[in-house]
């Protein structure tokens, strides 16, 4: 069943077609000409409801046997998806990217959900009995999106002390049932920087793995030569924070949005053996990594030199 393009939808525009019919006949205009130009609308209503990315990320959840939910924090509802087997002991916490934030470079977009959702992607590629997917906020909402839903969210404040304060309470109440249960932090793009803002503050976090992560927010900002943005909580502040936890920071070697030297810089800041980098020869950032992932989910994580 298409999301927008419904049976109700269907019928209008049968009964559109039946008016049009007769009042062109009695105009003398060929009806052929209406019926063309509403199978033409009808394909692309189609088109767009196929296409529409909340309606593919249920398609593709739903096969990947994972369940929608959402997380009522204090200030913002936040969609997330998850596959639980209790009993649980431990559970792959993923976050995503800043989705579709930019129309372009100086026009913010009117909906940040991602239409390539690689930590979606990463999430459902997870064989493991317990993962849990968290999207950033106002991704997978509505529509119409919520009030609360500005574009600063996305944009200027989207690593700002509030976001990280949301995904912290969505995240403390998915674990809410299991109390015993530690996690391991995966974070995409822009999500990297939340996981690690996240791991530095929570005590049940036993593992950080980032994908083309955004780990300096000042120095990929300087890099695209773009505003900064003094209200962010940028993950190499919290590095040595972070020293004593087992991470791995994966970049794409074909990467240009994030390239590998962030990660580099990030595990310089660590100043340990717990912070891992590798780069993927190849791989851009929003190429398959799911397709990857599994084999990168299997290299150890611990602070051995």
């Amino acid at each position: 069943m298409l999301n927008y393009f419904t049976a109700g939808t269907f019928l209008l525009l049968i009964f559109y077609l039946k008016q049009s019919h007769e009042r062109l006949v009695m105009t003398k205009i060929h009806p052929i000409f209406s019926f063309a130009a509403l199978i033409n609308i009808i394909l692309l209503l189609t088109a767009c409801a196929q296409n529409d990315p909340r309606e593919t990320a249920r398609v593709f959840t739903k096969k990947s046997g994972l369940t929608s939910t959402q997380f009522a924090t204090s200030w913002i509802n936040l969609q997330g998806w998850q596959r639980i087997a209790p009993p649980v002991s431990l559970v792959r916490i993923y976050i995503e990217g800043d989705g579709f934030a930019w129309m372009s470079r100086t026009q913010p977009s009117a909906d940040p959900t991602p239409r390539n959702p690689v930590g979606l992607q990463l999430a459902a590629a997870d064989k493991s009995a317990n993962v849990i997917y968290l999207a950033r906020p106002c991704q997978f909402i509505g529509p119409p999106l919520p009030a609360v839903c500005t574009t600063h969210l996305w944009t200027d404040k989207r690593f700002s002390s509030e976001v990280v304060q949301a995904m912290d309470e969505a995240i403390s109440q998915a674990v809410q049932p299991y109390p015993q249960a530690k996690i391991e932090l995966v974070g995409y793009s822009g999500g990297a920087t939340i996981a690690a803002q996240l791991a530095a503050r929570r005590r049940d976090v036993v593992s950080l793995r980032t994908v083309a992560g955004n780990l300096d927010v000042a120095y990929v900002n300087a890099l695209h030569h773009v505003s900064a943005m003094p209200d962010a909580l940028s993950a190499i502040n919290v590095a040595t924070d972070l020293k004593n936890l087992p991470q791995l920071h994966i970049s794409g070697g074909d990467d240009s949005t994030v390239p590998p030297a962030v990660a580099t810089r990030f595990q310089r800041a660590t100043g340990t053996q717990c912070a891992k980098v590798v780069s993927v020869p190849g791989m851009r950032h929003g190429s398959d990594w799911a397709a990857v992932w599994p084999g990168l989910l299997a290299r150890p994580l611990n602070c051995e030199p």
